[in-house]
């Protein structure tokens, strides 16, 4: 990352999380987008929640992307404070693997919008891949790693032969 000023927030619930959460983060390394990783806790670390978010704008962040599982409020929470988009990611919870994640993260009210990914690491990677579509409108250089990142996930289907008679 450098001295490069984060554009992406990567923030969880817990240190749980992370193995979902290092999805999102190897995406945004791939492509070379400064980043910073907090854990940041709805209910165990209100304070530390409040002041990331009310901060993120102000710090230059672009986009945030919260993994929480279980209750799942801290996608929610931390849309309520910031004009910043949150991408939210559901992590796989061991009661209700990952559907109670779901549901809190999408249900958000009217007027708080969190734009909600699968549950687990699809999730997390489609977080990333978003964040880097978000800051490509304003980026040629990443618009470009990007094009080119689909072209290669394109390419690497394999044709299937056309079978005639």
């Amino acid at each position: 990352m450098g001295e490069t000023a984060p554009q992406v927030g990567v923030v969880m619930g817990s240190q749980s999380d992370w193995p979902t959460m290092a999805h999102a983060v190897q995406i945004l390394e791939e492509f070379g987008i400064a980043h910073e990783v907090q854990i940041v806790s709805a209910h165990r670390t209100p304070d530390r929640l409040v002041n990331y978010a009310k901060s993120a704008a102000d710090r230059g962040l672009k986009a945030i992307i919260a993994g929480a599982g279980g209750a799942a409020h801290l996608p929610g929470m931390v849309a309520s404070m910031t004009r910043v988009p949150v991408l939210g990611v559901p992590v796989q919870s061991a009661a209700l693997s990952g559907v109670d994640s779901l549901y809190s993260i999408v249900q958000m009210p009217g007027g708080i919008p969190v734009a909600t990914f699968a549950i687990g690491k699809a999730g997390a990677t489609n977080a990333g891949l978003f964040a880097a579509a978000l800051l490509a409108n304003n980026d040629a250089d990443l618009a470009q790693k990007l094009d080119a990142w689909r072209d290669a996930q394109t390419n690497s289907v394999a044709p299937v032969p056309v079978r005639e008679g």
